[in-house]
């Protein structure tokens, strides 16, 4: 073991404050999977319920699922919650079964490199959403559009600052949060 990690080791300020229950990680889940799911309902009720609404619903869903694993593989193996019930969103120990534990120094880079995969999802429902609510407006459309804009930019980064980053031990190295405290 380098002396770096055993400087994290010892001084403790790297070691997890808690572990989290499923029923948490759960919680800290919901805003995205109400994201996804807001999203989904968007594109299928724009698209009038057609064959193409399901379609674009569909592959909606399944970019959300992806995206979550796109994370869980190429940068939950570089975090320090790696394989820990201390992780948040539980991402931590379905990476453990998934790929081997990687460089905790690499963190940083690999968020950077990888997040990007992930930033449409919070998007496309917003422009599908003002295209179908400028060709044929609606109110509802105009409504879910709203609660996804709350949701997927006010409550998820919010609960996510609040709850899981605020005792995350990459929160210094982390170019989402550690900007933000600078």
């Amino acid at each position: 073991m380098n002396n770096n990690k055993i400087n994290k080791i010892i001084c403790k300020k790297y070691r997890p404050k808690q572990e989290y229950s499923h029923f948490q990680e759960f919680i800290d889940n919901l805003p995205y999977i109400i994201m996804t799911f807001l999203g989904a309902v968007i594109l299928l009720l724009g698209l009038g319920m057609s064959i193409w609404g399901w379609i674009a619903s569909g592959i909606y869903i399944i970019y959300g699922i992806v995206g979550a694993f796109w994370i869980i593989i190429f940068v939950c193996p570089y975090c320090n919650y790696y394989g820990t019930r201390s992780c948040p969103c539980g991402y931590g120990q379905i990476a453990e079964k998934l790929r081997p534990k990687k460089d905790e120094d690499r963190f940083m880079e690999k968020f950077k490199k990888h997040i990007p995969v992930i930033i449409p999802l919070w998007f496309i429902p917003i422009i599908a959403g003002g295209i179908f609510i400028i060709i044929n407006f609606y109110w509802w459309i105009l409504v879910l559009v709203i609660l996804f804009a709350i949701n997927s930019f006010i409550i998820l980064p919010l609960l996510s600052r609040k709850y899981g980053c605020a005792h995350c031990p990459q929160r210094e190295t982390c170019p989402w949060m550690g900007r933000r405290d600078r």
